[in-house]
């Protein structure tokens, strides 16, 4: 059973958060080290049990109860084809349970006088704006953080985007549509959390990379905690990512690289460095005799600011709310912080329990929720509550939508208007098209008489869905429907694509070709032409544009998408060009509306 859609589609389980709910007193209730060691003696037993019947490559774990790692373990193997096995020490991509640590660098710079949670953040990065000037004014970093600035995911803009600087991507966000007004709705966003890195650069001096190292990866003892998939792919211990194929066995992926958007997602740990993470937390910011983040900065990250919607699953495990970094709920009666992650290859889930002074970390190196029931597994033995089979009833439901998404993919082609063609050739779609926001798409000659896209690194091939609406069978953009638009002149003008589910398409806007803006072709069709009116058009060239002198007249030429120029002045009347074989013109057409019109070169 396939796992399906889009990489950038998928961006609601990627560096993201699961859904979990209903509120229940929470009694106080904690076990020391060594009874939490005794509750999780038959763990070992589930979980190899859960990894063979997940079909997952492997899964590690950390459990730190009383101020103690009092479990740390490895199951599966990190690298299937060399039977490489997991360890506590095995380095993982942690997705968005990277978005906690970005947060309390934040807090960092609360308690240094460098920043205040509720200032503006125009009064540090004076050119921040989003579309809607009024939220832009307003927005605060806690909003950076908690997910209610207005803006949804809008993930394809980011995701494989590794040309772009977070400074550039933070200057787009002004061209992306809004979905709710400030602090109006819960959606989950990656970009936000990098604007948060970038004020953390801009506020420092230094990289967001450098303060996670100094602020605290050093402090905590995280010493092989890195940054990067590259860095982690360096080390002698780190994980293969894998996903599942038709029959659920694994195969090997590559690395997703998301250094661009890392204070969302990009850091790479271990169970065992990620079990220090949790005892920071739970010991109030304090690692040893050092206080890292102060206890009421801390406090306040971890409490709640934002509610999210959604309805209960289950009656003990109350409607979640979001805190920064953090979603907060009420498991089975007692409190607890959590939060999840993913990128390609990698799922990770991190909870901890603070009035029991106990949290449980886990990774896979697949899409798999394992993890996190893992997690529930084992906070149900150490909280001493009565066992679910999380493992198996997840397992049941899984197959039975895996099951249904075999029925509907099926019945996809039902969705299809039969009998119809292209309006264009196949000659005449390929382009750069752009937009202000999410920056170029590329459309080029396909294989077969279909077309291919290329985006922020990754291509597609295109084949023709109906009229003019194509459709990608890559692996990267699957089953994206992309429309293309049509000119009063008859060009291919435009393509739109839904790129952000929530908001309205995207339309990527065709680039002129590039040789009309060079001096050197443009050189081409200076000179004198005349009219057989007797009348003269006099084409120069100045500042890398052409102008046409009529009389005492001078109009400015735009280049067009059908290779003639627009007279800016009098957009009805258009100016194209017929050149000999070294490319120098030897005709000027004068195109009005009553007609075309020739002009001979006459020098």
């Amino acid at each position: 059973m396939k796992q399906r859609g889009t990489r950038w589609g998928r961006m609601s389980a990627i560096l993201g958060i699961a859904v979990i709910g209903n509120l229940v007193a929470a009694p106080t209730f904690g076990a020391d080290a060594a009874e939490a060691r005794q509750r999780l003696s038959t763990l070992d037993e589930l979980v190899v049990e859960a990894v063979e019947s997940w079909q997952v490559p492997g899964l590690a774990i950390a459990i730190v109860a009383d101020g103690e790692v009092v479990h740390a373990q490895g199951y599966g193997f990190r690298d299937v084809a060399e039977r490489r096995p997991m360890t506590p020490d095995t380095l993982f991509a942690i997705g968005s349970t990277t978005k906690a640590m970005t947060s309390t660098l934040l807090g960092q710079l609360v308690d240094d006088g460098k920043l205040a949670w509720h200032e503006p953040v125009t009064t540090y990065l004076p050119g921040f704006r989003l579309s809607d000037r009024s939220i832009s004014d307003r927005l605060t970093p806690v909003d950076l953080v908690t997910h209610r600035s207005g803006l949804p995911r809008h993930d394809a803009l980011w995701y494989n985007n590794n040309e772009n600087t977070r400074a550039e991507l933070v200057a787009r966000l002004a061209h992306l549509e809004l979905t709710a007004d400030l602090r109006q709705r819960f959606q989950y966003n990656n970009l936000m959390y990098m604007t948060a890195g970038h004020l953390i650069e801009m506020l420092t001096g230094e990289t967001w990379e450098a303060n996670m190292r100094t602020r605290l990866f050093e402090p905590l003892g995280m010493e092989r905690s890195n940054l990067s998939v590259l860095t982690s792919q360096q080390d002698d211990n780190h994980a293969l990512p894998y996903r599942q194929d038709d029959d659920n066995r694994p195969e090997l992926i590559d690395f997703r690289r998301i250094d661009l958007i890392g204070p969302a997602g990009s850091v790479n740990s271990s169970v065992r460095e990620m079990a220090k993470w949790l005892l920071f937390n739970l010991n109030e910011g304090k690692v040893a005799d050092r206080q890292v983040v102060q206890s009421a900065t801390l406090a306040e990250i971890h409490s709640p600011q934002m509610t999210i919607e959604g309805r209960p699953e289950r009656a003990d495990i109350s409607s979640a709310t979001y805190g920064m970094g953090w979603r907060i709920d009420n498991y089975r009666g007692h409190r607890r912080l959590a939060h999840g992650g993913g990128i390609d290859g990698f799922i990770t889930s991190v909870m901890f329990f603070p009035d029991q002074d106990m949290g449980v970390v886990s990774f896979t190196n697949t899409r798999s929720n394992l993890g996190q029931l893992v997690n529930q597994h084992a906070a149900d033995r150490i909280l001493g509550l009565d066992l679910v089979d999380w493992s198996g009833e997840a397992l049941e439901n899984q197959n039975k939508a895996a099951a249904a998404a075999d029925v509907a993919e099926a019945a996809k082609d039902s969705q299809r208007r039969a009998g119809t063609r292209p309006s264009h050739g196949l000659a005449d779609y390929p382009g750069a098209y752009e937009h202000a926001g999410y920056g170029v798409m590329r459309i080029g000659a396909g294989e077969g008489g279909g077309l291919l896209l290329a985006y922020n690194g990754m291509e597609s091939p295109l084949e023709h869905w109906h009229f003019d609406v194509w459709n990608a069978t890559g692996d990267d953009f699957e089953d994206q429907k992309f429309l293309f638009r049509t000119d009063v002149e008859g060009n291919v003008s435009a393509v739109e694509a839904l790129m952000e589910p929530r908001a309205s398409p995207v339309v990527f806007a065709r680039q002129v070709d590039a040789r009309l803006y060079d001096e050197a072709h443009l050189g081409h069709f200076v000179g004198t032409y005349k009219l057989a009116s007797g009348r003269s058009v006099r084409i120069e060239l100045s500042g890398g544009s052409l102008a046409a002198v009529l009389g005492a007249t001078r109009y400015t030429l735009d280049p067009a998408l059908d290779g003639r120029f627009v007279l800016r002045e009098a957009k009805t009347i258009r100016i194209g060009f017929e050149a000999d074989g070294s490319g120098r013109a030897t005709k000027a057409l004068v195109h009005q509306p009553d007609g075309v019109y020739e002009a001979p070169r006459a020098d």
